[in-house]
């Protein structure tokens, strides 16, 4: 798979959708041996937020970790969280302008919403969101068992990625504004921190060694 440029959300209908097991494809074998998971605890739906600023890869990644998770015989539901922007936060982003916290309001209210009834029907919800801030993270932590897999990388890499990446409403403009409106969150306890420096196969298949280690999921 070609790691660049991540494929825009906006040019992907339907992304939110139940992920079925299918045999396993060698690049997820460079790290996992297929071994059937099960969720921590059976009655307990999962939501797992694949987090980081515009161009980290959230979208493409998300899916990955889904389609594992499926393949070791775990109902996942993949989704987009910026499906889920109202349009007037789009026509925001697209004309260069960053979002207020009053804007993410409800919009994080709805990702939040839809994680919890999505886990609650599927047992696993797998979505994509920048969740840049503290508080932000403390909305959607009201969706139940959440843990969060962030995409670490330089604003460098990240930068240079962006300019490959066509037909997304967030220009490359706003992304000193997502650096300067994160919140480091690597020493909270419910993340899980990913390097982007692989391709985006090998960084899902290590967000679920994690998810493995840290006993989300276990044998």
């Amino acid at each position: 798979m070609s790691l660049y440029p991540f494929p825009s959300a906006r040019n992907i209908a339907n992304r939110g959708h139940v992920l079925t097991p299918v045999l396993p494809s060698n690049h997820m074998n460079q790290t996992e041996n297929h071994a059937t998971f099960k969720l921590k605890k059976t009655k307990e739906p999962l939501i797992v937020v694949v987090m980081g600023v515009s161009g980290c890869g959230k979208t493409t990644v998300a899916e990955l970790i889904a389609t594992e998770l499926a393949n070791n015989d775990l109902s996942a539901h993949f989704k987009d969280g910026d499906e889920l922007h109202p349009q007037s936060n789009i026509r925001k982003m697209a004309s260069g302008n960053a979002l207020s916290d009053e804007d993410r309001q409800p919009w994080l209210v709805d990702v939040a919403n839809y994680a919890k009834a999505c886990a609650h029907e599927h047992g696993i919800c797998v979505i994509a969101c920048s969740a840049l801030k503290r508080q932000y993270r403390e909305i959607l932590n009201t969706a139940g068992h959440v843990v969060y897999v962030f995409l670490h990388g330089s604003y460098e890499t990240i930068a240079a990625r962006m300019q490959q990446r066509a037909g997304h409403f967030m220009p490359k403009s706003l992304l000193d504004s997502q650096f300067a409106a994160l919140d480091d969150p690597r020493n909270e306890p419910l993340v899980l921190t990913v390097s982007i420096e692989h391709e985006p196969d090998a960084i899902a298949a290590n967000a679920v060694t994690l998810l493995k280690q840290h006993k989300y999921l276990v044998h």
